[in-house]
């Protein structure tokens, strides 16, 4: 389960970049419930997506050439510039070389060979996420790419994670843990055969009523991409977008026992 005791390879957090972060943290105010805080004046715009004034998320404006709004899930490393290397090596893209976040701590943004962005974040005065895997934060990161056992062998590669296959109605799906602990206990998300033309990765959001917030988010000017429905053992599950196009889904956990 996704907490905030971060280790190596740990999604540590999550941010959203949006051609419009004013209607975007307003989208988000309605249907979650945050609340923004800026980064300052030196942040160029960047600030935090807060619940209760825990940190859940983070929303800036688009900094690279020819980007659209998405969400980006930021994996904890010792050493920024390693994993940058390591990544360039093992047949990924480095996007943007590494550097620091003020004193916050240090990024790079990196691409998978399957073509998925992610990014890389070695902290410093800012650990991560202050609250997961509650009501209305991050609980789950999933990738969806065509060819996923190779994809994981390059995150194997960065972050030493390991994986356990799951059969899944039409598809195998991959769980992943981090490298550290019991495997369940350390799972944080999964991998999924892509479905459309982009792999990427995917935040889910726990939530108390899918269906609710599926409606929230239409009537917020955001669109569904798949109506919510039951997993067998995992939950409900919804895909959603917000209004600039940035892919996010939902998830009432079923019960647990």
């Amino acid at each position: 389960m996704l907490g905030t005791q971060f280790t190596t390879g740990s999604p540590n957090w999550i941010d959203l970049g949006s051609p419009d972060t004013e209607a975007a943290a307003a989208f988000y105010g309605a249907v979650f419930g945050w609340e923004f805080q800026s980064a300052g004046p030196d942040a160029g715009g960047y600030g935090f997506f807060q619940q209760d004034g825990k940190t859940v998320g983070a929303l800036g404006p688009l900094t690279e050439e020819g980007a659209h709004s998405a969400w980006t899930v930021y994996f904890q490393t010792p050493d920024a510039d390693a994993t940058q290397k390591a990544a360039a090596d093992a047949g990924g893209t480095v996007r943007v070389p590494a550097f620091d976040v003020m004193d916050a701590g240090r990024m790079a943004c990196l691409t998978d060979p399957g073509g998925a962005e992610f990014a890389v974040w070695q902290p410093t005065a800012v650990k991560g996420l202050e609250r997961t895997s509650s009501t209305n934060t991050l609980v789950w990161a999933e990738l969806h790419v065509t060819d996923p056992e190779s994809v994981l062998g390059f995150y194997r590669t960065l972050f030493g994670w390991r994986w356990a296959e799951m059969e899944a109605p039409g598809m195998t799906y991959r769980v992943i843990s981090t490298a550290e602990g019991d495997q369940e206990d350390a799972s944080f998300g999964g991998v999924a055969e892509r479905q459309g033309d982009k792999s990427h990765w995917v935040p889910y959001f726990a939530v108390q009523d899918a269906d609710a917030i599926s409606r929230s988010a239409q009537g917020n000017g955001g669109s569904v991409l798949m109506p919510a429905a039951d997993i067998p053992d995992v939950g409900r599950i919804a895909w959603l977008a917000d209004p600039f196009g940035a892919t996010f889904a939902v998830l009432k956990p079923a019960p647990m026992g």
